[in-house]
């Protein structure tokens, strides 16, 4: 009988493990807390809004599925639909059934949700340039980005 406890043990983390891992959280909750709170002061937006309308604006007719919407701003599916039908209260969004499959729905940014995120994203940029890349190197930046390109390929499955 093997009595060998090491097969069952958890891969700990280091303390530098544990100390990168801490900061990640710390800096995401922080950051996006910032983020937030900022497109809410300036342009009364929340930052899940801003993304949403972030995703629209950058594709042709300024439309997208849901579920397509729902995967590019990493919503659930759910959550997407109750920020949506908010947005589409305040006029920043409409929804319209798919021509080519009566099942689908489209999320369309409406001319005044345009210019909703046209007066928002000067401001937003900079705090994210002021945050993030005001701070780094360049070559910290080039670091930075690889490792989050790797981290996303492994939750997305395409590592």
């Amino acid at each position: 009988m093997d009595t060998d406890t090491t097969a069952t043990e958890p891969r700990w983390l280091t303390a530098q493990e544990q100390a990168v891992w801490r900061a990640y959280l710390d800096v995401t909750r922080l950051f996006n807390d910032k983020l937030n709170r900022r497109l809410v002061d300036d342009a009364d937006l929340s930052l899940a809004e801003y993304e949403i309308m972030v995703q629209l604006s950058e594709t042709d007719g300024h439309r997208l599925r849901m579920s397509e919407l729902a995967d590019r701003a990493v919503n659930s599916r759910s959550r997407l639909t109750h920020t949506v039908a908010r947005m589409e209260d305040r006029g920043l969004v409409r929804r319209e059934a798919c021509p080519d499959d009566g099942r689908g729905v489209l999320c369309v940014l409406t001319d005044d949700g345009f210019t909703t995120i046209q007066r928002a994203a000067p401001d937003h940029v900079a705090a994210v340039r002021e945050t993030v890349f005001d701070v780094l190197t360049a070559t910290e930046v080039e670091c930075l980005g690889e490792a989050m390109q790797k981290i996303r390929a492994g939750l997305r499955g395409t590592a």
